[in-house]
């Protein structure tokens, strides 16, 4: 299947830049699509709820600028991250927004919901959900969805327990539209990678965490800088679901990440995580990939990093 002119029109690279939990902001959605990446942001991270209103015309008028002065250049598409989970009371109002704004892409997580798609499609969006399980997957496309993200092993936040092998060839034994994977792509080669194994995009976050434009603290970036896949914990103590965490951030708040407590997935609450609760405002979190990221540097350099690296994988196998 081809892919919707909103994934391959002004982009640089075959890439969706993750949204980051209080991470992605303005500033970094908007540098991701200035340098030719789709820029995206979870609506929660917004606070208050009023905020998104606010952020949503920063963004469109930003990158309405770029294009005015840079017609040769235009920029990518943005998209907004929604939460449909019973726990986010801030879906209708965050929804409402994005039509209102005709969001080009919005990513659903936690739950896959007709009444989200119809929205979106009301206006001529994509929704692409992301999922760690096959049977995630079906649920998702049955209900209405045009893509999916196969957050596989490795992948930074909430991540599957599945090899990206094994969960994107399953996929496609029965799904041919847009399949976007996550889980440890950090490197240009990472995602030709993700496209010979059948995914369409690859679906970075962590890299983009070590840059000027995202809004973690210093020691956040630092942490991503020097560390490595061994350094990063999987557990499901934190919100109720499996994520994988630097353990340097678990041990500073004095927490052995080699002996974490498994959570009740039933007491999981987003709303509470969305005020800055400490599970995800100091329990940082990361995919392993980040053995890649030797620096912190400006989004636009870590894009064309990316590129330069894709462009040379392309070559070794002469494509």
């Amino acid at each position: 299947m081809t892919l919707p002119a909103i994934l391959k029109d002004n982009l640089r690279l075959p890439v969706v830049a993750s949204p980051l939990f209080i991470i992605s902001h303005p500033p970094l959605v908007m540098a991701q699509c200035k340098a030719g990446v789709v820029g995206s942001f979870p609506a929660l991270n917004a606070r208050p709820e009023s905020q998104v209103d606010e952020w949503l015309a920063e963004i469109t008028e930003g990158l309405a600028d770029h294009d005015a002065k840079n017609p040769d250049r235009p920029a990518a598409p943005f998209a907004v991250n929604q939460i449909v989970h019973k726990s986010n009371a801030r879906l209708e109002h965050d929804l409402t927004m994005c039509v209102k704004y005709k969001v080009p892409i919005v990513i659903s997580s936690l739950g896959a919901v007709p009444e989200v798609n119809a929205a979106v499609h009301s206006y001529g969006g994509i929704v692409l959900h992301d999922i760690t399980t096959v049977r995630h997957a079906h649920s998702a496309i049955n209900k209405g969805a045009d893509g999916l993200i196969a957050v596989a092993a490795g992948a930074g936040g909430h991540a599957g327990p599945l090899s990206p092998f094994a969960l994107v060839s399953e996929i496609r034994e029965w799904f041919d539209g847009p399949l976007l994977l996550a889980g440890s792509i950090s490197t240009g080669g990472g995602i030709l990678a993700a496209q010979a194994m059948g995914a369409d995009m690859a679906y970075i976050g962590s890299p983009f965490i070590a840059t000027p434009e995202a809004r973690a603290v210093d020691d956040y970036k630092q942490m991503i800088v020097e560390s490595a896949a061994k350094d990063i914990a999987y557990s499901n103590y934190f919100t109720g679901i499996h994520g994988n965490y630097l353990k340097g951030s678990i041990t500073r708040m004095g927490m052995d990440p080699e002996n974490l407590p498994e959570a009740d997935p039933t007491k999981m609450d987003f709303g509470a995580a969305a005020t800055g609760a400490k599970a995800w405002k100091e329990i940082w979190g990361s995919g392993q990939g980040i053995g890649a990221v030797k620096e912190i540097r400006p989004v636009a350099d870590l894009v064309a990093r990316l590129e330069r690296e894709y462009q040379a994988a392309r070559g070794r196998l002469a494509l």
